[in-house]
């Protein structure tokens, strides 16, 4: 959502939890290669990360590396005409990253979630389904699960989805108008496990300083994951956040119980099977 991170200063993202918890550990050889690479938002060439990574911060403001990796995987028959054949209804072109109108977007004006991540999309339609006085924006790089996204809504007959398919820094960046989100979500992001991976993770200081103006006062940012470590990560980063407040009560750990209102995905399912926590995690901007 992303697998209901706005790339080190981002970019997400998006499910298969833009690479997803369930992707990390068969992506782990491209990840080793993917290491050493980092791009510029200005240019998309790639350089070993030690030595062009100093130049690319010196030289470009908007310097961020990726936090995930694209992947030839198989998009099915029925995925590869709904990008062809429902793309005109629920994906928004954001080819001339120019701000969106939400309103104009969705034929009305509604609370706005925006999702980084969302994967095959089966948590963030039901989702979207279960409440449909909110317009759900969702941002996913990897085409397959763009196309399931908009077979379910399809199937669903949902008039409250859109998705984009984009990197979510362009978008967070260019596209979102400061205090227009009612909520941000990324749910189960990929965890970067490795120790000289942890400068890929979507969330961090410079990702929250990026999306903490974008959400509306009163707004909330949800996140969830089953890494313990990224979970202390993710609440440190959200805690140390200025204009952040956590919704967990005094006195305990941080985090709040899985709310209701998201669904128990396939990822949850299979961490627990592995013996994994779960961690959830909502702030709200003051």
């Amino acid at each position: 959502m992303t697998d209901n991170a706005p790339q080190q200063n981002i970019t997400n993202l998006e499910e298969n939890k833009s690479t997803t918890t369930e992707t990390a550990a068969a992506e782990a050889q491209v990840a080793e290669a993917a290491e050493t690479i980092a791009t510029t938002d200005t240019a998309n060439t790639a350089a070993p990360a030690d030595t062009a990574e100093q130049g690319a911060k010196s030289e470009h403001p908007e310097y961020r590396m990726r936090s995930y990796v694209l992947r030839t995987g198989r998009i099915t028959n029925a995925q590869t005409r709904a990008l062809e054949e429902l793309s005109p209804k629920y994906m928004v072109d954001v080819s001339d990253l120019k701000l969106l109108d939400p309103t104009a977007i969705f034929g009305r004006e509604a609370p706005l979630v925006v999702e980084i991540g969302f994967g095959m999309g089966k948590a963030f339609i039901e989702m979207a389904a279960n409440d449909p006085d909110s317009n759900y924006l969702g941002i996913e790089v990897h085409a397959p699960g763009v196309g399931a996204t908009m077979l379910l809504a399809e199937e669903q007959g949902l008039n409250n989805v859109k998705v984009i398919k984009h990197d979510a820094f362009d978008v967070l960046t260019k596209c979102l108008a400061p205090e227009s989100l009612d909520v941000l979500q990324i749910f189960f992001p990929d965890p970067w496990p490795k120790a000289r991976q942890h400068k890929r993770r979507l969330v961090n200081p410079q990702f929250l300083e990026l999306v903490t103006p974008l959400l509306k006062h009163g707004g909330q940012i949800r996140m969830a994951t089953d890494w313990q470590n990224y979970a202390e990560v993710m609440l440190e980063c959200l805690t140390n956040a200025p204009g952040l407040k956590n919704t967990a009560p005094e006195g305990s750990d941080g985090f709040v119980p899985r709310p209701a209102w998201r669904p128990l995905t396939k990822f949850e399912q299979r961490g627990e099977r592995l013996g994994h926590g779960i961690w959830d995690l909502v702030f709200i901007r003051d």
